[in-house]
């Protein structure tokens, strides 16, 4: 195996090396006084109980699922029982990334709250530091996990045999496929779990706190305010780590095994359109990292948007510049063909350069559909003037609105980068995309972070200048938390076309013909998947949220003292209402997208599966822009009135009747844009992982082949000889696909 290999595991603990380092440096930070420590370490108790409780759920699911993958790679010849450990190592180190996360996010909080005491400049420092080591530890984790794996089971099932185009690499990828399966469903259940647990105590909170007592956001008054503001860290924290980490893990997976149709002559050992995608990938968490020290601000009047979007927008130059001489010397010089179409290594690094265009636009868009200021949110908010309905009518309309530049993007960039370089070119402009996730995540996750800060110093009765400068970071926070869910579906759809066409070639299907009926069913079935996911998962948040009002309002009426400020609330009931609803209501949507696929599969076939997967991936990527925009529209309409806004020359301020119908709208759109939306990208790619798993078992083809079985003449006794194998192109019924011949000779002794 060729050195380079081993640089990609090499980058990862680079990475990890550098995430140690800010971390140190987040906890020496001032944590602040006694009464602001111990609001944030029950908020830290709260997140942390949430964990524990969701881990035990899934440490039985996932030794369950292990097994059954483990026994059934021992039933076809490309697969091994191996995979039901790689499993189990993908949802580890998935649920860990959370966890990291998590833990830093909690300690971050208090300290961006106490640097927002001295300037702005300090707590976008604390908070952003904090959000970075987020990211950086989840991309690093993903590299090296991917890398360090795959060189095991090269060596495994290779070694020095060179056979990279055959059985033993297509085993060594179906194995793999077992580590992004693993990823992806724990970061399904931590992203629907904690995405119920932070909008049925949010969703509690704002009713019965800002709208029926008037009391202010977070006030320590309200008994769902440490629920709220545990539930910004295991949903849009722990959640949204473990999402991404999946997500990266699976851009890349889908891109290495389209890799392995294509035979190159390249130096090292035939693998480089494999080895390619990781290799960037580790790029760009270093890009992300220098990227990183470009998101600053000089003085108090300094613009946070634009800093990060500086830091953003370097991370991907640079990503570039580097991709460009890392795919000429990766690929040979000579002509590639991917299933029939032919490009050169030119042509890779312009569908790269393609895919991080199309993710830039599709930031740029999201960020114009949901920032204050802009026209979408401004429409909401004169729309919030004439009542609750017109309000919700306003964000509707700016949510399927929102749908239709991105689809277009996005239509175009699989368009260009199939024509660059086929389907292949469609997996590398996702992995070019998903590149700079470090810095997407750190960006995003900043924000919660932010939240909290502002959260304690409310609580903590600070000065009103500490809480303005927070909320300053949490306006821009929800611009970026829905920049980056833009960011992660248009990721999501390039990939799970990517992961679909390697299901078909796995699966030995050349086409999904949508004049079958059972074909054109299954295309119907998967198109309705995603509503009722989204059904369950807001009907979740529903059900737990009326659960957070009577519990909230009981406390109001029958403790004395509350609202005096004389009795402090039952924090830890509200606490509790948010871990059990959540975990309980996670497991239906969950089950959805694991058992789906299989059940289809194996009933009806994979082209029937095929139209199912085409369904839920249009269907999916529609609602998740829709619900993603219009949740964080909603979102800074409200917070639009905070500083104050002019509708119709008359201005409006907090506790207008205004500003409560955009508490209203910001009601509904919380489980939109922190539940069910951002669960889309992680149901389509599921689904996906989940069929490409599946697809030897339900293969209409013997593996390796697309024609019909040759037939066995026996033409006499064949001496001693000793087999030659060859791979290569045969063009017939089904053109473009790999075939392996054996050729026998006798020995060279004779």
């Amino acid at each position: 195996m060729n050195t380079v290999t081993y640089l990609v595991p090499a980058l990862g603990l680079a990475g990890l090396l550098v995430m140690f380092f800010k971390r140190g440096w987040v906890v020496r930070q001032d944590a602040g006084d006694p009464g602001m420590q111990e609001i944030a370490n029950a908020i830290a108790a709260g997140a942390l109980a949430f964990l524990r409780a969701e881990w035990r759920v899934l440490i039985v699911f996932g030794v369950v699922v292990s097994i059954l993958l483990g026994y059934s790679g021992t039933l076809v010849e490309n697969s091994s029982s191996l995979i039901g450990l790689s499993f189990l190592i993908g949802a580890f180190v998935s649920a860990f990334a959370g966890y990291i996360g998590m833990n830093i996010a909690t300690k971050s909080n208090v300290r961006t709250t106490q640097a927002a005491r001295t300037s702005l400049k300090k707590a976008l420092e604390v908070s952003f530091t904090g959000g970075s080591v987020m990211g950086i530890g989840v991309a690093s984790l993903a590299v090296l996990g991917l890398g360090s794996l795959f060189i095991v089971f090269y060596n495994l099932f290779i070694g020095d045999s060179g056979d990279v185009n055959g059985l033993a690499m297509e085993r060594v990828l179906e194995v793999l496929a077992g580590f992004s399966l693993g990823a992806e469903s724990i970061a399904l259940f931590a992203r629907v779990g904690g995405g119920i647990y932070t909008k049925a105590a949010d969703v509690g909170a704002d009713l019965v706190g800002k709208v029926e007592a008037g009391i202010p956001e977070d006030d320590p008054r309200n008994p769902a305010t440490i629920a709220d503001n545990v539930g910004d860290n295991v949903g849009d924290v722990a959640g949204m780590g473990a999402d991404l980490f999946g997500s990266y893990v699976a851009t890349i997976l889908a891109t290495m095994v389209l890799g392995r149709e294509i035979i190159s002559a390249d130096n090292f050992g035939g693998i480089a359109p494999i080895l390619l995608p990781m290799v960037i990938a580790g790029v760009g968490l270093i890009a992300s990292i220098i990227g990183m020290l470009f998101v600053r601000i000089n003085s108090e009047d300094g613009n946070v948007q634009s800093a990060l979007n500086l830091g953003n927008w370097g991370s991907i130059v640079i990503t570039l510049i580097a991709a460009y001489p890392i795919t000429m010397m990766l690929l040979p010089d000579s002509v590639l063909t991917i299933r029939g179409v032919d490009f050169t290594s030119m042509d890779v690094f312009l569908a790269i350069l393609l895919g991080s265009v199309v993710g830039a636009i599709m930031s740029i868009v999201t960020e114009y559909y949901t920032a204050m200021g802009k026209r979408p949110v401004q429409s909401i908010v004169n729309q919030s003037s004439t009542g609750h309905a017109t309000n919700i009518i306003g964000g509707l309309s700016v949510g399927m609105e929102s749908t239709v530049i991105p689809i277009l993007v996005l239509a175009a960039g699989i368009f260009g980068s199939y024509e660059l370089a086929g389907l292949y070119g469609v997996a590398i402009a996702a992995a070019g995309m998903m590149a700079t996730t470090a810095m997407q995540l750190a960006i995003d996750a900043f924000g919660p972070i932010a939240d909290n800060a502002g959260g304690i110093a409310e609580m903590s009765h600070l000065p009103e200048e500490v809480r303005g400068r927070t909320d300053i970071l949490d306006a821009v926070g929800n611009t970026t938390a829905a920049t980056g869910k833009g960011f992660a579906i248009a990721s999501a759809a390039l990939t799970s076309l990517a992961l679909f066409a390697a299901f078909c070639g796995v699966a030995g299907i050349s086409a999904i013909d949508i004049y079958k009926a059972n074909v054109l069913a299954g295309l119907f079935v998967g198109a309705m998947i995603p509503f009722i996911f989204s059904s369950l998962a807001i009907a979740a948040v529903g059900r737990a949220a009326m659960k957070m009002v009577e519990e909230v309002r009981r406390q109001f009426r029958e403790i004395p003292g509350i609202m005096e400020g004389k009795a402090k609330p039952e924090y830890d009931k509200c606490v509790a209402i948010s871990t059990q609803a959540s975990i309980r209501e996670m497991i239906a949507p969950g089950l959805i997208a694991l058992l789906v696929p299989v059940v289809i599969g194996f009933l009806f076939g994979p082209e029937v599966l095929g139209g199912t997967l085409a369904g839920v991936t249009v269907s999916g990527v529609l609602m998740g822009i829709f619900q993603n925009n219009a949740g964080g529209a909603w979102d800074n309409a409200k917070k639009s009135f905070e500083k104050g806004v002019m509708i119709n020359g008359e201005k409006f301020f907090k506790k207008s009747e205004p500003h409560k119908a955009a508490v209203t709208g910001d009601t509904v759109g919380d489980p939109f844009k922190d539940t069910s939306g951002p669960s889309m990208n992680i149901l389509i790619k599921l689904m996906s992982i989940v069929s490409l798993v599946i697809a030897p078992h339900i293969s209409e083809k013997p593996a390796h082949a697309n024609l019909e079985p040759a037939k066995t003449v026996a033409v006499g006794k064949i001496p001693e000889c000793r087999p030659i194998t060859a791979t290569a192109s045969l063009a017939g019924e089904k053109e473009g696909h790999q075939h392996t011949l054996a050729v026998f000779t006798k020995k060279e002794s004779e």
